[in-house]
């Protein structure tokens, strides 16, 4: 595929990095949903994992890199807390120094668990964005390592091994039709957007946002970057304001759209996957449950597959959310 940076040749090699306990995740038709949903749906479950997200198959291939070159084995990135836990568990099992910058508007319980895992975190004010800002003066400060979700590229390959174990199955005779993935820096958008269009072009993908988190969303459909002065969202692992140019470039070249979702939506999402799955999932994760909500007649007599890529969630706000 032509005007991307990701490559299938090192979306495959990855899959010789990353730890085993990241991958072969499940893939399984969820009966119990299609009476909600008004269509067949099937869940890849990214959680089943020590880092409780889809993060770790990016992070193993950067940490990797990191720790076969020379150089200072330290690395610092920003994060709402998905992606620091995943640093701070692939850094620690090479030996690396992890430092996690995050807002301090961001999930105790996450970066409660970072901090478990042997990294040190920073907390700054405002969200996320003086959070990456911070990440990148350390760096240059420190002359380390940054990890930029995302923007680097083995972020977004590991994450597209997901779409490798989606084709497998669907060779396998597992139908999909649609492909829903929830949207943020664009990772795993991007890395299961190109392997599909590559390798299976006649499976739809479809990126879902929040409606108060847009700004991805927004670029998409305008063709440019389009940043947002807030980001006001349940679904805090999506809520960024600024995209990346390079990672939207990539977006255009292997999405076939990007919708929005309400925050009622989303709550409705949760509820469902933990009714009629019994899976306990952050907000993030049901964003593709939302999409199929909010538009029914579009999916309707489809397969619809959507990746479940987070279930680090405070406890607390899940019980209120599901009641």
């Amino acid at each position: 595929m032509t005007g991307t940076r990701l490559d299938t040749d090192r979306i495959r090699a990855a899959q010789q990095v990353i730890a085993p306990v990241f991958q072969h995740t499940p893939l399984f038709r969820c009966e119990a949903l299609d009476s909600a949903l008004g269509c067949a749906v099937s869940l890849k479950l990214e959680t089943a994992n020590p880092v409780r997200s889809f993060k770790g198959r990016g992070t193993e291939m950067v940490t990797a890199g990191l720790a076969a070159a020379p150089g200072p084995r330290a690395v610092v990135c920003a994060s709402a807390g998905n992606l620091g836990q995943a640093v701070a568990w692939s850094g620690r099992a090479r030996g690396l120094d992890v430092t996690v910058v995050a807002s301090h508007l961001a999930s105790r319980t996450k970066l409660d668990r970072v901090r478990a895992l042997g990294a040190r975190v920073e907390l700054v004010e405002g969200d996320f964005e003086p959070a990456r800002e911070r990440a990148q003066e350390i760096a240059r400060r420190d002359g380390i390592r940054l990890l930029e979700d995302s923007l680097d590229i083995e972020t977004c390959e590991g994450a597209a091994t997901v779409g490798l174990e989606l084709v497998r199955a669907r060779e396998a005779g597992h139908r999909i039709d649609v492909v829903l993935v929830a949207l943020g820096g664009g990772a795993l958008a991007t890395g299961v957007g190109h392997v599909l269009r590559e390798l299976a072009p006649g499976v739809e993908v479809i990126c879902v946002q929040p409606l108060g988190a847009p700004a991805m969303t927004l670029s998409w459909h305008r063709r440019q970057v389009v940043t947002t002065a807030t980001a006001d969202t349940i679904a805090d692992g999506v809520a960024g304001r600024r995209p990346i140019p390079q990672v939207l470039n990539d977006l255009l070249h292997t999405a076939d759209d990007a919708v929005l979702v309400r925050e009622a939506s989303i709550v409705a999402g949760l509820r469902l996957l933990f009714e009629r799955a019994g899976l306990v999932t952050e907000p993030s994760a049901a964003l593709g449950v939302a999409a199929v909500l909010e538009q029914p007649e579009r999916f309707a007599g489809r397969h619809v597959a959507t990746v479940i890529c987070g279930s680090n969630v405070d406890p607390a706000a899940f019980r209120r959310w599901t009641g």
